[in-house]
């Protein structure tokens, strides 16, 4: 029964260090609620509004382990710089994400400051470019993991010295840098759509607790996202929202697609139900609730997973909300431009 439950522990450990091997970046399935991360391009791209105040938190894999991996993040964007034609403008903003993870509190935060150039190509047409650079520290703390040289046949003796790895530094920091475009098509009030693409780590920093390695690289792997965003406005009391999401890096890759939908409560768009249905692949469907109330959007997911992991975790992944504002710096502005997605309010 104890060498049953050994190869449990030992063979749910693999498999949970190959995911996080995997999914090296900081991430949230509500990317499209996340948009500076997504793509630094999107700074200062608010279809509907002038400025924008942000948090998302993501708690996973509670039901495996008593140390869940937390995600956190907030962000703020706003647009400033109008040309005289009002057809163009600049976008500043910045963010913080922290992520804590396992019993070894593996603590990575991340500051970012974004830029971001928006020029009109013709009444229905926007393309965006932008960067961000920002600092990235990563520490842990190994005095509360456990070593192979700790198990007694029984259980993990944390008494023994064990195999502890010889770490260099179990804190460091370093400098990271992303670009990205977008490009966006508004031809009517009853359409939108948005692409973009975007590379994360151009300068390729080092990230490492261990000394350099003859034929080993250490340098973090570029990654490489697109995204496709929609929105429909099919009558006063429906707005539909397709997302789609693809990020490669280091051969690995990941994407995520559905959509979600916006019913008018109130009728003049004040009170807003939103519900939808996304999934990642090979991992997990991902149901959306939400509520959006006057500036204010509040959407909650959950990760069920449908991958062989769910033997485990009883298909308990993540739950994760986000919480975004936006509006107008002075909505009585004769210069302001109208909203150029889908809305139920009038401008």
């Amino acid at each position: 029964m104890m060498r049953s439950g050994y190869k449990i522990v030992i063979g749910l450990w693999g498999l949970l260090f190959g995911i996080a091997a995997q999914a090296q970046d900081l991430h949230f399935s509500q990317f499209m609620n996340s948009p500076l991360l997504t793509n630094p391009a999107n700074t200062g791209f608010i279809p509907d509004g002038d400025y924008r105040l942000g948090v998302n938190f993501r708690n996973q894999w509670a039901s495996l382990t008593p140390y869940p991996y937390k995600t956190m993040s907030a962000f703020g964007d706003a647009q400033i710089l109008q040309n005289q034609n009002n057809d163009g403008w600049v976008g500043i903003g910045g963010m913080i994400l922290r992520d804590v993870a396992g019993s070894g509190a593996l603590t990575s935060t991340r500051m970012y400051g974004s830029i971001a150039y928006h020029q009109m190509l013709n009444l229905g047409s926007l393309l965006s470019a932008g960067f961000n650079v920002g600092w990235a520290n990563k520490r842990i703390n190994t005095s509360n993991l456990t070593f192979p040289g700790q198990w007694n046949g029984k259980f993990f003796d944390v008494h023994q010295t064990g195999q502890a790895p010889a770490l260099a530094s179990n804190n460091i920091s370093y400098l990271d840098l992303q670009a990205g475009l977008n490009y966006a098509y508004f031809p009517n009030e009853n359409m939108y759509l948005n692409i973009g693409f975007s590379s994360h780590h151009i300068n390729r920093p080092k990230e490492s607790f261990f000394d350099d390695q003859t034929g080993v690289d250490n340098r973090i792997a570029v990654r490489h996202t697109a995204f496709v965003n929609g929105s429909f406005k099919l009558n006063d009391q429906w707005i539909i929202n397709p997302n789609a999401y693809y990020s490669l890096q280091a051969k690995t890759y990941e994407y995520v697609l559905g959509m979600n939908a916006h019913y008018n409560l109130s009728g003049d768009g004040e009170k807003v139900l939103i519900g939808g249905l996304y999934y990642r692949s090979g991992d997990a469907v991902i149901p959306m609730i939400g509520l959006g109330f006057k500036d204010y959007t509040f959407t909650f997911t959950y990760d069920a997973t449908i991958s062989t992991l769910k033997n485990y975790n009883n298909t308990r992944g993540a739950l994760e909300f986000s919480l975004v504002k936006q509006g107008v710096f002075d909505k009585y502005n004769g210069n302001r431009r109208e909203s150029m997605c889908p809305s139920f309010k009038a401008y």
